[in-house]
């Protein structure tokens, strides 16, 4: 598995990017995509809505069952990753460049882990 060292991750596996004009992106870990197993369809809010932390914001249906995604900001979606639409299995292949939602105005943050501590979190589920 891949956790790289420039993104934060939560509890229920999602990835954040911080850009440097104070947007996020997010995404799904690789350990989410792998867990999930091959993604056929995504399901994505509209840029302008609002989501909140620790609320789902998205959900995505592989062969085995329909997942909610969970927002780690509260904030406003700026832009969606339309791509996913059509090719929902970008997130098994690049789960690192399959960013779901780009987040504006963010007022809140999940609990964030870097990808050490992540990677400690991953150990004690498995277990």
């Amino acid at each position: 598995m891949n956790f790289p060292n420039d993104l934060m991750y939560t509890k229920s596996h999602e990835w954040i990017k911080m850009q440097e004009d104070g947007t996020a992106l997010v995404g799904l870990s690789d350990y989410a995509q792998d867990a999930l197993g091959d993604l056929v369809f995504v399901n994505l809010p509209e840029a302008g809505d609002e989501v909140s932390a620790g609320e789902p914001f998205a959900d995505v249906e592989s062969v085995k069952a329909v997942s909610d995604v969970y927002s780690p900001l509260t904030g406003v979606v700026d832009a969606i990753n339309d791509n996913l639409l059509d090719t929902p299995e970008a997130i098994n292949e690049a789960p690192y460049d399959a960013w779901f939602i780009k987040v504006s105005d963010i007022t809140d943050k999940e609990e964030l882990m870097d990808a050490g501590a992540y990677e400690a979190f991953l150990k004690t589920i498995e277990e």
